[in-house]
This record gives C-alpha cells, structure tokens and sequence, in this order.
C-alpha cells in the first residue's frame, strides 16, 4: 500500500517562538556549567528539567504541592519540545509558564524558555500531569487548591 504526500496545506504548521505576553507567570533558573554539551550550548535533555523546576516550584511557592507528604502527585505522562536559538552557560534563563488544560484529573502544562530579556522563546514546550493519589497511583480529580492555582494560569485560545 502506498500513501501520497500530504499537500502543503494539509501539513501541521510548523512551530514559532512565543513572546512573553503569552505566558502568565516567570521563574529565573541559573545555568550550569554542566549543562554544556560538546557543541557549546545546553543540551536537550537539560530544557525537560527546566520545565519540571519552573512548573513545579511555582506550585510549590503557591502552596499547592506538597512534594514529600501530599496525598495527591503528578506523573508525566507525556512531553515535547521545540527548539528555536541555543541557550548556554552562563546565560540566565526565563521560564515563561501557562496551563493549555486543565482536565479533570490531568493538566497541559506549556513553557517557554527565554534567554534573559530576549522577547521571543528560545525552546517551547508542553508536558501533561495526571494527578493520582500518592499510594495508589491512581487519577483522581485535581484538587481545589491547585485548580485555583492553575486556572489563575490558563490561557485562551
């Protein structure tokens, strides 16, 4: 079986940097020097962690996620990023958060990284909680602090 290409117009557009006004909230996180690679600018795998210490601190800073005792965690079920200009040591980066969804028992998580002060995002990327009970590892619903939290977040499309 053979499949013809898609059109041009039948392609998914192709990602864009994002200015800051499309993001609700901040979070400065330092470089390392460790986060170099061999090509001179921080490695992929350094931008998941980024997003995990922006979103993450910021809920903890609220209030709402109590990573040692809580009942109730998140667990990545899904991650992606695009990549638009380098970051390296000893740049500052800026990571601009949003909430594209916010489910039931799960949440779309977008950030933008931005080298200190430029306007546009250097990488953009989204990764998806499910929340689920810390013993059972099963959903449940996000609790009411932190929908408050997160819808203060959201964006509209």
């Amino acid at each position: 079986m053979t499949t013809a290409p898609l059109s041009p117009a039948a392609q998914p557009a192709r990602p864009v940097p994002q200015p800051r006004s499309a993001y609700h909230a901040f979070r400065s996180i330092s470089t390392r020097w460790m986060d170099n690679d061999v090509y001179g600018h921080v490695n992929n795998v350094v931008y998941y962690s980024w997003f995990d210490t922006a979103v993450n601190a910021h809920l903890i800073e609220q209030g709402v996620l109590d990573i040692h005792a809580g009942d109730t965690i998140g667990l990545v079920i899904e991650t992606q990023c695009n990549y638009f200009a380098p970051l390296a040591f000893p740049q500052t980066v800026e990571a601009g958060i949003r909430v594209a969804r916010l489910g039931g028992s799960s949440v779309r998580y977008e950030v933008g990284l931005f080298a200190q002060g430029e306007p546009l995002c250097a990488a953009a990327g989204h990764f998806i909680h499910v929340y689920v009970d810390r013993a059972t590892r099963r959903p449940v619903p996000v609790p009411e602090a932190l929908r408050a939290v997160l819808q203060a977040l959201v964006v509209v499309a």
